[in-house]
């Protein structure tokens, strides 16, 4: 039977299918589908606005959480931070005294950049030798005797939630208020921390209904109407009867009409007191939708049976076709196939969309083509002119060092025995060797320290006692991987500096350390340091686009090539004090692929 259904319906035509399920399927459930809904849509729609509502006010409430969160989190780090209250109880002697203590805690600055969801931390504390920078301050006397400083005073480990104005900016923030214990005798100090205001618009400007954010004080912090944000739930009109109510929906006149109301208590963990996420909405304005809603279905629905039935035994045969072919070749597309070229006569829109089909399928596969061929010449074109800068900065050897330990190596043969010249001879090719090995993309930083020993070696050799040396390493960074012939030049000229003008020798450190992330890498000398003049000289001279041709691998060479590697952050940093020898530092981050 269920055959023979098939069968019937398979020989009817797309146009008759449409019609016959037109009839059945829309008709008929409309009918009797209609009347039941126009009963049960206006009840629908309020317990929809409430069950709407509610999960509103909980997600406001989640997400107000997660942004207060940051402030209690923070408010818990300062106050157990040993360095801030040292930082607050210090006696200073000098006001250049409280500035270098200002620069050496960056704390308070660094919470600030990395949690959007702080607009301003300060910590009020009795010490009159401070200075008043915004995060530590003197609280003056209107300050002490304002309510919410003397609430902070009495609470010891709890935090409280304040609706209070910043002294820099004169504007009101949430703000989050801690009594901190600090060095001393009853010496205690208060936290502030300001809650992003504009956190707290954004995550009630989504809100279709009436939301707001209000203290235990009954203010208004933050609302996704701007004109209620600063002032309290009675200038609203709202009634007297619910100020104080917890969790709970009621019904009660705001501004004068009959509202639904409601309210989600948000108490921080180990707060002292909380907040409270309102939601309200008018009733009749949750009613009048359904009813306008109902008026205008009842019309769209009668008008588009009948459009609808005249339409489809029109054109239904017309378009079923057209459309099912056009589709086929929408899939293919979609499916990768960009050969595909559809074939649909007629000066409609149907036959214009099959024309601009077909001219936006080529039109894509010829911009692929040029944007693949494009890209593979582009990182063609890039790795090989690295290729080339990297060798052409990497050969560049200064063949004095070469002729001055070939000659020290002479000068004892002929003075001594064959013992110091063979050791001498095989740190040499061991040098030599490592040159040549050059052109690998990179070393290790303890093959790198191989080869710079070796050359200290061999000017120790050379020098005898006038030269001496130390290496300074970090374990965690021997495995490291960097360009080549990076830390030898910088040893190279350290020694040439500091020997000059020093006719008691030169002491050359190299210190490589892990800090936050990167190896960080220091090469000094004990030489009489560089003129200020010649200093700037130097560092000018890093910045220049060309290098000398034929100069030994030099600063320039090593700036350019950490630039190449690690990007334009990266490079050489170069200090000398009088009388104190030369600093050379840079840093390379330690990353997984460097490992």
């Amino acid at each position: 039977m269920f055959h023979w259904g098939d069968k019937l319906l398979n020989d009817i035509k797309i146009r008759n299918k449409l019609l016959l399920s037109f009839l059945l399927v829309t008709m008929l459930p409309v009918s009797i589908v209609g009347g039941y809904l126009t009963l049960e849509m206006r009840t629908m729609a309020f317990e929809n606005a409430i069950n709407q509502a509610s999960i509103n006010v909980d997600r406001v409430k989640k997400r107000t959480e997660e942004v207060i969160g940051v402030s209690q989190d923070i408010s818990y780090r300062l106050s157990n931070d040993a360095r801030l209250k040292k930082l607050a109880t210090r006696s200073y002697e000098s006001i250049y005294d409280v500035v270098e203590a200002y620069g050496n805690y960056p704390d308070i600055r660094e919470y600030l950049r990395l949690y959007k969801d702080v607009s301003n931390i300060r910590l009020y504390i009795d010490n009159k030798t401070l200075l008043n920078n915004w995060e530590l301050l003197n609280p003056s006397e209107e300050i002490k005797a304002s309510e919410w400083y003397q609430r902070g005073q009495i609470s010891d480990s709890m935090v409280g939630w304040e609706y209070i104005e910043d002294e820099r900016d004169h504007r009101k923030y949430l703000s989050l208020t801690r009594k901190i214990e600090l060095e001393g005798i009853n010496r205690t100090g208060l936290l502030v921390i300001n809650v992003n205001s504009k956190q707290l618009r954004s995550i009630l400007n989504q809100e279709s209904f009436e939301t707001m954010i209000v203290d235990d004080q009954n203010n208004i912090i933050a609302a996704n109407r701007n004109e209620l944000t600063g002032k309290k739930l009675a200038d609203i009109s709202f009634d007297n009867k619910i100020l104080g109510e917890g969790n709970g929906s009621y019904e009660a006149k705001v501004n004068g009409e009959d509202s639904k109301i409601l309210i989600e208590e948000l108490t921080p963990q180990a707060s002292r007191n909380s907040l409270r996420i309102i939601s309200v909405f008018s009733i009749d304005s949750i009613v009048k939708v359904p009813n306008q809603i109902i008026r205008l279905a009842l019309t769209v629905i009668i008008i588009s049976v009948v459009l609808a039935f005249l339409l489809i035994f029109s054109f239904s045969s017309i378009f079923s076709r057209r459309i099912l072919k056009l589709s086929k070749h929408i899939n293919r597309v979609g499916a990768g196939d960009f050969d595909t070229n559809v074939q649909i006569d007629g000066k409609d829109e149907i036959g214009l969309l099959a024309r601009q089909f077909n001219s936006m399928v080529r039109s894509i596969n010829e911009l692929m083509l040029e944007v693949q061929t494009s890209n593979n010449q582009n990182i063609l074109l890039e790795q090989k002119q690295n290729d080339i800068r990297f060798k052409m900065l990497a050969s560049q050897i200064n063949p004095h060092f070469l002729f001055n330990a070939l000659e020290s190596i002479r000068m004892e043969a002929h003075m001594n025995g064959q013992t110091e010249i063979a050791r001498v001879v095989r740190l040499l090719g061991k040098m030599m060797r490592s040159n040549l090995e050059v052109g690998k993309s990179k070393i290790s930083i303890k093959q790198e320290l191989d080869m710079v020993r070796c050359y200290l070696d061999i000017q120790q050799f050379r020098y005898e006692e006038r030269l001496q040396y130390q290496f300074n390493v970090d374990p965690a960074v021997e495995c490291l991987n960097m360009p080549p012939l990076i830390i030898q030049p910088l040893v190279e000229n350290a020694v040439i500096h500091g020997l000059d003008n020093k006719m008691e020798g030169a002491f050359v450190t190299v210190d490589i350390q892990k800090i936050e992330g990167h190896a960080q890498f220091t090469i000094r000398d004990n030489g009489i340091g560089i003129t200020p003049e010649r200093l700037e000289q130097v560092r000018t001279t890093l910045q220049n686009q060309e290098e000398k041709e034929g100069d030994r691998i030099g600063l320039r060479n090593v700036h350019d090539r950490l630039k190449l590697s690690y990007g334009e952050q990266y490079g050489l940093i170069i200090d000398s004090y009088n009388n104190d020898g030369t600093y050379i530092s840079f840093r390379i981050p330690m990353e997984e692929g460097n490992l």
